[in-house]
């Protein structure tokens, strides 16, 4: 295999030939799927059994992507049931995608005088205190009520196997060892985590039994409440439902609430009964014929669709895949669009509003494409002004000023760049454990694993034409438990800002959404399903989202092929997740990821433009996605070598 991966990077990296890239369908690591029915792919093996497992029972696709939402919550694959989902759906009865926004609210409380009073620039990135209210619960219930067709009890049985007792995998059992300091804090965890306390090692081995029976009560409970509607004569939606009211409402909520405010933090049972899950427009952007979606700014999604906006400008196929000008012009587009994301973008239910239309509009990306330096790379990218393209002016103008004036170019320089992979983060396989560097100097380790700090994705699909394509994400190891729930607290309020110089749109609030990373992406063609497509790894995931997908529409790739195709990070932004002080967060200018086989000659000339250059075993994402052959009306699968995601098709 190792062999058979080399030829095909010298086809990919090396490309100076551009041989098609279709005659090496079958030569990547992991074979392509296909299938007739369905197809599930997500973060874990069991999870997506979990999938096929509803689709075997008759499931739709929506049925099955909630199936293996449970199972990777309750298998802690970087997340767990108190963090926040973001779903795509296409209806093909509406022939339309739509959005779901499950994530949660800063609860009361939670004030930028509050968290200064504490010493933060910045929200704590762990414990209570980092929680937003729980997403996931209520998202996966909206969906499966509106969108699916088996009750909560079939969708939650996967789930429910394994919190009564799994064998827990080698990844998580070593991310809860590695983090068992901070699990000691909170006591409700180290119950859960710590299953041999006192031991030289107190966390479980791999392939040990793990059981979590405060998390099985949970999840009966939600399905006692489904039953007793039913039993009174409900229909299947309001059942579900009402065990929607009782995670937010009933007894579920009382211990989440007294269980946080015990290990100090601010959720009230008052911020549960308000929140509600909200079903939005998608956005979206046409490239070369197909139309691309996204979430609304909440999320950092437009941002790819900016990307898009931008690189309609440039030949990108005439550069060649992975060549210095390709490189060059996709880190300086990358750029300009994160640049606009760390200053304009916010929860759209709030005030102020962000200028999405002028964001995506072809007139400002003309506009700012035409700034890139084509030789150099540009230190001093700026959020620019997308206001007059929707006819009006920018109420941040002098703010504008002051950022610049205050925020100049950072880099931090580390000789001795080593990875550490801390749990949440993407799996100690996507990197080298000892980074070969170039003659510069890269970023420090503890900046990596927060530029990656991970998630999970859900990709599903079925012959009546469902697709869905969820990121979900929070309550990642090592997380804090909430009472005797069994559920792990979001950390995603560290997201916001406490300085509206960052980003006067997402100063933290009671009652507000942060901007997050989390992306789930779909694509059509023609008014059809074309591509489903997410991935894990923080800021990094719209910049691989965007290389998979020209990957595929520019250079031809299978979706295999792109999945596992070597892709380039830029650092030159504000992370989204991470310390607490500005300094943990700032832009390394010029600070470059490129794929460790990349030819030492690209790598000279990237050097002499201004790059600074990190090299990685693995820069793929994870991705996971499914193509839609609409010649053959049959699904192509792809699953990335990165880490321990895994496809299922039929």
């Amino acid at each position: 295999m190792k062999r058979t991966y080399a030829r095909l990077l010298t086809t990919l990296v090396w490309g100076a030939t551009l041989v098609p890239l279709s005659a090496w369908a079958q030569r990547t690591e992991k074979p392509p799927l296909h299938g007739k029915h369905w197809m599930a792919i997500t973060g874990k093996p069991l999870a997506a059994t979990a999938g096929a497992r509803l689709f075997h029972q008759g499931g739709n696709a929506v049925d099955a992507a909630c199936a293996m939402l449970a199972a990777t919550c309750t298998m802690w694959d970087v997340l767990s049931w108190g963090g926040e989902t973001q779903a795509l759906i296409y209806h093909p009865k509406l022939k339309k995608v739509i959005a779901i926004n499950a994530l949660g609210v800063a609860p009361t409380g939670a004030t930028v005088d509050f968290f200064r009073s504490k010493g933060y620039e910045f929200p704590p990135e762990y414990g209570p205190l980092a929680a937003v209210t729980p997403g996931t619960p209520g998202g996966l219930c909206y969906m499966l009520a509106n969108y699916g067709t088996k009750s909560l009890a079939e969708v939650l049985a996967p789930a429910m196997e394994m919190a009564a007792g799994y064998p827990i995998d080698a990844q998580t059992a070593t991310s809860i060892e590695r983090g068992k300091e901070r699990i000691k804090e909170w006591p409700y965890s180290k119950k859960v985590f710590l299953v041999h306390e006192g031991k030289e090692r107190e966390a479980p081995e791999a392939g040990e039994i793990f059981i979590q029976k405060d998390l099985l009560e949970t999840l009966s409970k939600l399905v006692e409440a489904e039953k007793k509607a039913l039993v009174a004569g409900k229909d299947r939606k309001t059942a579900i439902m009402a065990a929607y009211d009782r995670f937010y409402t009933g007894d579920i909520a009382d211990e989440f609430v007294r269980g946080s405010k015990e290990q100090g933090g601010l959720i009230t049972k008052q911020d549960l009964a308000n929140w509600k899950p909200i079903v939005e427009e998608p956005l979206h952007v046409s490239y070369k014929g197909i139309d691309v979606y996204k979430l609304q700014e909440w999320t950092q999604g437009p941002a790819m669709l900016q990307s898009l906006q931008l690189l309609k400008n440039f030949d990108l196929k005439s550069m060649g895949y992975n060549s210095p000008s390709y490189i060059h012009t996709v880190y300086q587009v990358m750029n300009l669009a994160f640049a606009d994301r760390d200053f304009y973008y916010g929860d759209p239910y709030t005030n102020p509003k962000t200028p999405i239309r002028g964001l995506l509009s072809d007139s400002y990306a003309k506009e700012r494409a035409s700034t890139i330096d084509h030789q150099q790379n540009n230190p001093d990218v700026f959020p620019g002004d997308p206001y007059p393209y929707e006819g009006k002016r920018n109420p941040y103008a002098v703010l504008l000023q002051e950022r610049k004036a205050k925020f100049a170019p950072h880099m931090d320089l580390n000789k001795d760049f080593v990875p550490k992979h801390d749990a949440g983060i993407a799996p100690s396989s996507s990197m080298e454990s000892k980074a070969s560097l170039s003659a510069s100097l890269a970023v420090d380790s503890l900046y990596e694993d927060r530029l990656l700090r991970g998630t999970t994705s859900v990709e599903a699909a079925d012959k009546e034409g469902w697709v869905v394509s969820i990121t979900p994400s929070g309550g990642w190891l090592p997380a804090c438990i909430a009472g005797k729930t069994g559920v792990g607290m979001s950390q995603r309020l560290q997201s916001f800002v406490l300085d509206s110089l960052i980003n006067p749109f997402n100063v933290v609030s009671p009652g507000k959404r942060p901007r997050v990373t989390l992306t789930p992406s779909m694509a059509l063609k023609d008014g059809r399903p074309y591509l489903s497509f997410a991935v894990q790894g923080g800021d990094t995931q719209d910049q691989n989202l965007l290389q998979f997908f020209l990957n595929m529409v520019e250079f031809g790739m299978t979706p295999q092929q792109a999945t596992e195709a070597p892709n380039i990070n830029s650092n030159q932004l504000w992370l989204s997740l991470g310390g607490t002080k500005s300094d943990d967060r700032k832009p390394r200018s010029g600070s470059l990821l490129l794929d460790k086989r990349t030819p030492k000659s690209t790598i000279e000339q990237l050097e002499k433009m201004g790059y600074s250059i990190q090299l990685g075993e693995r820069t793929s994402g994870p991705i996971n996605a499914i193509y839609f052959d609409q010649e053959h009306n049959t699904l192509w699968g792809g699953s990335s070598n990165n880490g321990e995601d895994y496809g299922i098709g039929w």
